[in-house]
């Protein structure tokens, strides 16, 4: 299989991982269990999977090594490695990521949760100028207004038999705040561990914060495994596992541009799976916004002959 061709797979069905994320925890919440029981469940499972597979996959490298002592000069024993705590404290905010969105989640539709958290576009932006004095281009303020625009109209405002929820619309809005903090954190620190090492340790600081949060009363109550283990497992395999390593493998053979845009496919996915599991309402008027917000994502990351680099952020991980 070509290489491109391979790379794009891979980004494709990790974005479509986190797309159906919004639909699991709305089936969870309906069998009755809470948002801290789920989130909980879902950052502690994830937490103990990734540290596991970077204990395997290091006991390999090891052996590896062994099997090579002529090479040992060569190992990578760098003095300046990220500490351990920003790394997890940067994790701390995709732990807020998931609290916020799974309780917006919760108030009001999963199509229209999934839209205010791609609000991060321009929120990421605002905080970037505001903190870093990085005046945006003009692609990328014209972005932010065609997302502005898309979310009018995918959200439903116009349409009269649509009611949202204020305190839905709240957390969704600081689940995408929460999001474009990650991104920024986690864009800054911890470049020069491995991948499932830095995904371990991030997931470490969500598991704490959601912990501090909502007590893991789960875990002595016997509701973990009495059927919350299985929404845990499925939210941390799909949306804390498998992304960040697909990601990870798939964008270096895409490029960083290409990437951007096949991740989008998230949003369509969230959508789509609202609309055919949950069976939410999705009205033409909807689709044209998410359409549209699709279109503001995808412009700024198209190649570009004398600088191709990317506008619009993915985050390593993100619940």
């Amino acid at each position: 299989m070509n290489e491109r061709l391979k790379g794009s797979l891979l980004v494709f069905i990790g974005a479509c991982s986190f797309g159906i994320l919004s639909t699991i925890v709305k089936t969870a919440y309906d069998y009755g269990y809470t948002l801290g029981e789920v989130t909980g469940s879902q950052t502690m499972l994830g937490m103990l999977i990734l540290w596991l597979v970077y204990w395997v996959t290091k006991q390999l490298k090891k052996n590896k090594s062994q099997q090579k002592i002529h090479n040992s000069t060569h190992q990578t024993t760098s003095k300046n490695k990220t500490s351990s705590w920003k790394v997890m404290f940067a994790g701390i905010f995709t732990g807020l990521v998931g609290i916020f969105y799974y309780q917006c989640v919760k108030l009001i539709p999963a199509s229209i949760a999934i839209i205010l958290l791609m609000q991060n576009v321009w929120i990421s932006m605002l905080i970037e100028t505001v903190a870093f004095r990085k005046r945006p281009s003009r692609a990328q303020l014209f972005s932010a207004v065609i997302v502005l625009i898309g979310t009018v109209l995918a959200a439903g405002i116009m349409n009269d038999k649509v009611s949202l929820n204020g305190a839905g619309v709240i957390y969704g809005l600081l689940a995408a705040f929460s999001y474009s903090i990650f991104i920024i954190t986690s864009g800054r620190v911890g470049n020069d561990l491995d991948v499932i090492h830095k995904s371990a340790l991030m997931i470490t600081g969500a598991c704490a914060i959601t912990f501090i949060i909502f007590p893991p009363a789960f875990l002595f109550n016997g509701l973990l495994f009495k059927g919350l283990i299985k929404w845990g497992l499925a939210l941390a395999i799909f949306g804390t596992v498998i992304p960040p390593f697909l990601f990870s493998k798939g964008i270096p053979l895409t490029g960083v541009s290409l990437g951007a845009i096949l991740g989008a496919a998230e949003l369509p996915v969230a959508v789509l799976s609202s609309k055919f599991v949950l069976h939410e309402q999705v009205t033409v008027v909807q689709w044209i916004g998410v359409i549209i917000i699709l279109t503001a994502i995808v412009i700024p990351n198209l190649p570009k002959r004398r600088n191709n680099h990317i506008i619009i952020n993915r985050a390593d991980s993100r619940f």
